[in-house]
C-alpha cells in the first residue's frame, strides 16, 4: 500500500539559506539541485533523504563559519535554525509510519561541590542548546531525550539550598534535571551488598552518612553511576555524559574586539552519530579556556607573561591610550600553559604570550594596569590571563582521534563503556584522568577516542574568588587573600604526576588485565620519581629567580606606575601576588618540602603501589555491576 504524500514538509529555513549562501559557500548550489528533484508533495519515503540533506549542508556551513570568511553571526543562527527544522521532520517522519527516531537518550552527570554560580552557568549551556539545536524534539515543553543528574557534594547548607532552587529553575524551563542529594547517595550505595561495597570502597566512598560531602570529584562522579543504571530505560540507546560543573557546553573564539563566548557546536547530534557509526566505549572531548592543569604546573610560563608584560609597560606613560590591544592571536592547543608540557609530547616553542587587554573603550594604560593587577591572583584558583586555549574547527566533528587521557570534565560513555572507570579517587591526586586514560587505552585500545567537541572550562565566575570552591586551594581566615594557599593541591599534582607516569610505562610492560606485579611497580616507580624530582627542581629554581627579577622589575626599576599615588592599591596586588608565589614555591613552601621529604614520599609510594596492585580487583567487581 502506498503511504499518503505529505503536505508542504517544512523546510523553510534549508531554502533561505541555500538563497542566502549559494554563491558564498561552495556547494549548496548542489544541495539545492537535490533538494529540488524530490517529489512534492513528499511521500513518506522521500523525508529519509530530505533528512540526509541536512547532514551534506551542515559540514559546508561549519567550514564557513570557522573560517572568517563570511559573517559569524548570521550564518551561525542560520546553522542553528537548520538543526531546528530538521528536528522537526525526523520527528514527522515517525508520525507518518516511517522510521522512528533511533537515536540515543542522553543522562548527564554534574558533580558539584558548593559551586552554585559554575552550576548555573553549566545548566544554563545545555539548556541553550537544546533549545537553539533542538536534538530529540520535545514533547509538553519538556526536552525528551536529555535527562540530567546534579550529583551533590557540598559542605555547606546554602550552597545545597541554591543547587535546590537552580535544578527547580531549569525544570521549569524544560530540562529533565534531578538533585541528587547526599541522603539519596548513601542510601543507594547501601541497596549494594555488603561484600561488594567493602571491595569498591577505594571507589565509591566510605565515608559516613554523617559526613557524607566533600567526598571528591571521583567519588561523586563514580556514585552517579549507580544513579544512572536506576535512570536507563534501554541500555542500548542511552549515553551517559560526565561533566564538571565548571565546564559550559559551548566554545571560544578570538574576535577583533576579544573573546567571543558562542553555542555552536550540536553535541548531542555529534556524539550520537559517533557511537551509533563506530565501535567507540569511551568518548572523551577536550577543553577550551581555562587550562585543565593545577596552578602548580604553570607558574614558570605565567612569570614570562607577567614580565612580558610589565617589560613593555615600561615603554610606555601611564597616561598614554592603551596599546595592548590588537595583539598577534594566539594559535589555539598545544598545552602552551604548562611549564612540562615536554612530558606530554608537546613543544612550547614561544617562551611568552602578550596580554591581551580586556577593557573597552578609550582608556589608558594606568586603567589597563589597574584590571591586570586585580586579575593576578585568579591565577592561584587556575585561570591564566595569557594562555586560554581558543577553540579550532580543524577537520570537523566527524573525525575520531586515539585517546590516552580522560577528560574527567568531558568524557562520554554507552552502557558497555560504563566498566572502564576513572579509578584511585581514594587517593585524592591529581591526573586521574590522564591515568586512567592510559589504562583504558592499553585495554580497549581504538575503542577509546577523542572528539573535537570540547566544553567551555572557567575557573572562576563573577562571583569573586571566595565564591569559587576549588579543593586544595585555600585562602587566607579573613578571606582577603593575604595568602592563597596552593600546597595541598602542588603536593597532590606532584604525586599525581609520578603515578600517571608509572602506570603509562607499566601498562606498557604488562597485561592490564591481570593484576600488577609490586616488583615491577616499584621498579618503574622508582625511576619516574628520579626523573620528576630533577624536572620539579629545576622549575623550583626557574620561578624563584622569575619571581625576584619581577619584583626588580616592578618595584625596584623607577618606572612611572611607582610615582603615582594613585596607583598604590594596584601595587598592593602586585605585591600579593609576588608573596603568594613566593609562599607556594619558595624554600619554605610546606608543598616543596613534602615533595623533599623521603619518608612522606616513601608514604605516597606505598599508597600508589597499592592502589595500583588493587586496581584488577576493584575492576572486576565494578564491571560486576554492569553484566
Amino acid at each position: 500500500m502506498t503511504k499518503p504524500g505529505i503536505e508542504n514538509p517544512g523546510t523553510t529555513r534549508l531554502e533561505d539559506c541555500i538563497t542566502s549562501y549559494r554563491a558564498t559557500i561552495t556547494g549548496l548550489a548542489d544541495i539545492d539541485q537535490q533538494l529540488r528533484s524530490l517529489p512534492s508533495p513528499a511521500k513518506a519515503e522521500s523525508l529519509d533523504t530530505l533528512i540526509m540533506l541536512y547532514e551534506q549542508v551542515y559540514p559546508l556551513l561549519e567550514k564557513a563559519l570557522w573560517s572568517s570568511n563570511v559573517e559569524f553571526q548570521p550564518l551561525l543562527e542560520c546553522y542553528q535554525s537548520l538543526f531546528r527544522e530538521q528536528e522537526t521532520l525526523i520527528q514527522q517522519r515517525a508520525k507518518t509510519g516511517g522510521k522512528t527516531d533511533e537515536r540515543h537518550h542522553f543522562i548527564l552527570s554534574i558533580p558539584v561541590a558548593d559551586r552554585p554560580a559554575h552550576l548555573q552557568s553549566c545548566l544554563e549551556s545545555i539548556y541553550q542548546v537544546c533549545k537553539l539545536f533542538g536534538y530529540g524534539g520535545s514533547s509538553g515543553g519538556v526536552y525528551d531525550k536529555i535527562k540530567i543528574i546534579v550529583a551533590e557534594d557540598s559542605r555547606e547548607e546554602e550552597s545545597i539550598c541554591r543547587h535546590i532552587e537552580l535544578v527547580d529553575e531549569y525544570r521549569r524551563k524544560g530540562l529533565q534535571v534531578f538533585h541528587f542529594g547526599q541522603e539519596e547517595q548513601y542510601e543507594l550505595l547501601h541497596t549494594l551488598e555488603q561484600e561488594t561495597r567493602k571491595q569498591l570502597g577505594h571507589i565509591l566512598t566510605t565515608q559516613s552518612k554523617e559526613e557524607f560531602c566533600l567526598k571528591g570529584q571521583a567519588a561523586n562522579r563514580n556514585l552517579s553511576y549507580l544513579k544512572f543504571l536506576q535512570l536507563t530505560k534501554d541500555r542500548h540507546k542511552t549515553l551517559y555524559y560526565l561533566v564538571d560543573s565548571d565546564q559550559s557546553f559551548c566554545v571560544n573564539r578570538q574576535t577583533e574586539s576579544g573573546e567571543e563566548i558562542v553555542h555552536a557546536l550540536n553535541y548531542f547530534h555529534y556524539i550520537d552519530k559517533i557511537f551509533r557509526t563506530t565501535d567507540t566505549l569511551v568518548l572523551t572531548g577536550k577543553m577550551v579556556g581555562d587550562p585543565p592543569v593545577s596552578p602548580s604546573v604553570m607558574a614558570a610560563n605565567f612569570l614570562d607573561d607577567v614580565f612580558t608584560f610589565f617589560t613593555s609597560l615600561a615603554e610606555t606613560r601611564g597616561d598614554e591610550n592603551c596599546h595592548f590591544h590588537g595583539l598577534p592571536r594566539q594559535r589555539p592547543g598545544d598545552a602552551a600553559y604548562h611549564d612540562m608540557a615536554k612530558l606530554f609530547g608537546f613543544d612550547n616553542g614561544r617562551s611568552a604570550f602578550p596580554y591581551r587587554c580586556r577593557l573597552e573603550g578609550e582608556h589608558d594604560h594606568a586603567a589597563c594596569l589597574r584590571d591586570f593587577a586585580q586579575r593576578l591572583n585568579a591565577f592561584f584558583f587556575g585561570e591564566h590571563l595569557t594562555r586560554k586555549t581558543l577553540f579550532a574547527y580543524n577537520n570537523g566533528f566527524h573525525e575520531l582521534a586515539p585517546a590516552r587521557t580522560i577528560y574527567p570534565g568531558n568524557y562520554i560513555v554507552n552502557y558497555e563503556g560504563l566498566k572502564y572507570i576513572i579509578p584511585f579517587g581514594h587517593l585524592r591526586l591529581r591526573m586521574s584522568g590522564p591515568t586512567a586514560g592510559r589504562l583504558i587505552a592499553a585495554e580497549i585500545k581504538r575503542c577509546f577516542a577523542s572528539c573535537n567537541m570540547p566544553n567551555l572550562h572557567r575557573r572562576t565566575t563573577e562571583a569573586g574568588l571566595a565564591g569559587d570552591f576549588r579543593p586544595g586551594v585555600e585562602l587566607s581566615s579573613a578571606q582577603k587573600q593575604a595568602h592563597i594557599d596552593l600546597s595541598n593541591e602542588f603536593e597532590r599534582q606532584f604525586f599525581g604526576d609520578l603515578m600517571l607516569f608509572t602506570t603509562e610505562t607499566l601498562v606498557q610492560q604488562s597485561d592490564v588485565k591481570k593484576p600488577f606485579e609490586k616488583k615491577l611497580i616499584n621498579s618503574i616507580m622508582q625511576q619516574k620519581e628520579n626523573e620528576l624530582l630533577e624536572l620539579y627542581q629545576q622549575k623550583h629554581d626557574a620561578i624563584l629567580e622569575k619571581n625576584r627579577r619581577l619584583h626588580q622589575l616592578v618595584f625596584h626599576a623607577d618606572h612611572w606606575w611607582t610615582k603615582e599615588s594613585g596607583l598604590s592599591d594596584v601595587l598592593k596586588q602586585v605585591r600579593s601576588f609576588l608573596d603568594n608565589i613566593d609562599y607556594n614555591f619558595g624554600e619554605q613552601s610546606r608543598a616543596w618540602q613534602q615533595i623533599r621529604s623521603k619518608q612522606h614520599r616513601a608514604e605516597r609510594k606505598k599508597q600508589i603501589s597499592q592502589a595500583l596492585m588493587n586496581y584488577r580487583r576493584e575492576r572486576d567487581a565494578w564491571d560486576s555491576l554492569f553484566c
